[in-house]
């Protein structure tokens, strides 16, 4: 059925691949046709950043394959993959009405067949950050993308700036393995009152929604007194003191890196990055900020 068709309901419904055969013979079609073909990889529970991540994936190429896939390589034993929130109804209307080409929603034993025993481990910008609270969290990531990069070998993929680190591995892994395709950073997309977009935030009870936009209001704080010369230590440790204040429940990393090796750094150089991960509730919030050194 093509995109944009109305089903029974009424609604808008888009092709939805499911195996990787499939893909591969939707792929092959638009590219005998000359087209150019963009890939935006997501775990679904899609709100503004993701279709941000569509607009900016259609205007690199005519074609916009978009893949919804729950990956459960990149959650501990601990962590919320069965809590996860999932909206498959609303995501496929969403990506209908956005003019999607096709939506690819595997099953896991169609990425992770039986026997299977394989992974991609990224060193590199993959060190620290998220690591050091996720050790398995980037060996799934970079795993699953690979994957899906050479199920659909797209010309071009699009990763959300919200999720930097994430954005820096997939970089360095795929010129490392010579991966034909270009990454698309797209800039993080925010409410009204600064929180970056995430599917986590419906976890959120409302008196921690209250508290959430802190996080973006002191990092952006913090970005401009460094920016004005103030000391890295002494703005990070201020930064961390008002964070506790805003009764954020846990600090797991603020830290200022190299916006490409995402080094820590100790003096600020252009191109900086500011990034913090934190615990409100049973929420975990993360977001990044660009710094800017003296020319």
């Amino acid at each position: 059925m093509p995109v944009g068709d109305v089903g029974a309901d009424g609604t808008l419904t888009p092709v939805i691949i499911r195996s990787v055969p499939a893909l591969r013979q939707a792929v092959a079609e638009f590219r005998h046709a000359g087209q150019r073909v963009a890939l935006v990889p997501t775990m679904g529970a899609l709100h503004g950043g993701h279709m941000a991540l569509v607009e900016a994936a259609r205007q690199a190429a005519e074609r916009v394959v978009v893949s919804i896939f729950l990956n459960p390589a990149q959650f501990g034993p601990t962590e919320d993959l069965a809590n996860y929130p999932r909206s498959e109804v609303a995501d496929l209307r969403q990506l209908a009405a956005a003019g999607v080409d096709l939506v690819f929603m595997p099953e896991a034993g169609e990425i992770y067949g039986p026997g299977f025993a394989t992974s991609v481990n990224v060193a590199g910008p993959a060190a620290g950050l998220e690591s050091a609270a996720r050790p398995h969290f980037f060996t799934g990531v970079a795993t699953v993308v690979s994957k899906l990069l050479l199920q659909c070998q797209p010309d071009v993929a699009a990763f959300g700036e919200k999720d930097y680190q994430q954005l820096q591995v997939v970089r360095r892994m795929v010129r490392d393995l010579d991966i034909p395709c270009e990454i698309l950073a797209v800039a993080t997309v925010r409410e009204a009152d600064g929180l970056a977009c995430s599917s986590r935030n419906a976890y959120l009870s409302p008196a921690e929604r209250a508290i959430a936009p802190r996080l973006y209001e002191n990092l952006h704080a913090t970005a401009a007194r460094l920016e004005a010369g103030g000391d890295i230590n002494a703005e990070i440790e201020r930064c961390m003191a008002n964070l506790h204040e805003a009764k954020f429940d846990r600090i797991d990393y603020l830290a200022l890196c190299d916006g490409e090796s995402l080094k820590p750094l100790s003096e600020l150089r252009d191109k900086a990055r500011l990034l913090a991960a934190v615990r409100l509730g049973k929420t975990r919030l993360i977001d990044n900020l660009a710094v800017q050194g003296r020319q």
